[in-house]
C-alpha cells in the first residue's frame, strides 16, 4: 500500500473514530452548558497546535519538507494556538469580543488544516514526513472534529447563558 494511501485510510478512519466520540460522548454534554464553558474544552485542545512547528525541524521529518508546505503548516498552526489562548482568555473574561474571537480561531484553523492537507499531498515526498507522520495521520482529524464541534456549539448560540 501507497504511503499516500496509508495517510488517506488513517484519516478517514481517524475522522470517522473521532466524528462517532464528539457525536455520543462529547456533544450531549457540551450542548447541556452555556456557550461559553463547553467552547473552552475544545479551544484548549488547540492550544496544542504549537506541534505543527515539528515540520520546520531537521531531523524529526526524514528529509527537509518543501516550505511550499511546511512553512504555511507549521505557522498556521502556531496562529491557530495563539487565537485559541486569546480565545479562551476572552470567554473565561466574559469579553464581548469572546464569541467573534472563537469565530476568526474556528474559521482561520479550519482552513490552515485543509490547506496543509492539500498543500501536503501535493508538495511532500512519499515517505518525507518520518515521525511528523502521526500528525496528519492522528491530530489532524481530531482537531477538525472539534472545529466542527466549536462550529456546531456557536451556530446553536447560547441558550443557557444565565446558566454560566
Amino acid at each position: 500500500m501507497s504511503t499516500d494511501l496509508i495517510l488517506l485510510v488513517s484519516i478517514v478512519m481517524g475522522l470517522t473514530a473521532y466524528g462517532l466520540i464528539a457525536k455520543w460522548y462529547l456533544m450531549p454534554v457540551l450542548l447541556s452548558l452555556p456557550q461559553a464553558r463547553a467552547l473552552v474544552p475544545l479551544l484548549l485542545f488547540h492550544c496544542f497546535r504549537f506541534i505543527g512547528l515539528a515540520f520546520l525541524i531537521p531531523g524529526v521529518t526524514s528529509q527537509p519538507l518543501d516550505s511550499r508546505f511546511a512553512n504555511p503548516a507549521a505557522y498556521g498552526d502556531l496562529l491557530a494556538a495563539l487565537l485559541a489562548f486569546l480565545a479562551i482568555l476572552a470567554l473565561r473574561r466574559g469579553w464581548r469580543t469572546a464569541i467573534p474571537l472563537v469565530w476568526v480561531f474556528s474559521l482561520e484553523g479550519t482552513l490552515d488544516l485543509l490547506n496543509a492537507v492539500t498543500q501536503g499531498l501535493r508538495y511532500t515526498e512519499d515517505g518525507a514526513l518520518g515521525a511528523t507522520f502521526f500528525i496528519p495521520a492522528m491530530v489532524v482529524p481530531a482537531l477538525l472534529v472539534t472545529h466542527v464541534m466549536v462550529f456546531i456549539i456557536l451556530l446553536r448560540g447560547d441558550s443557557k447563558k444565565n446558566q454560566a
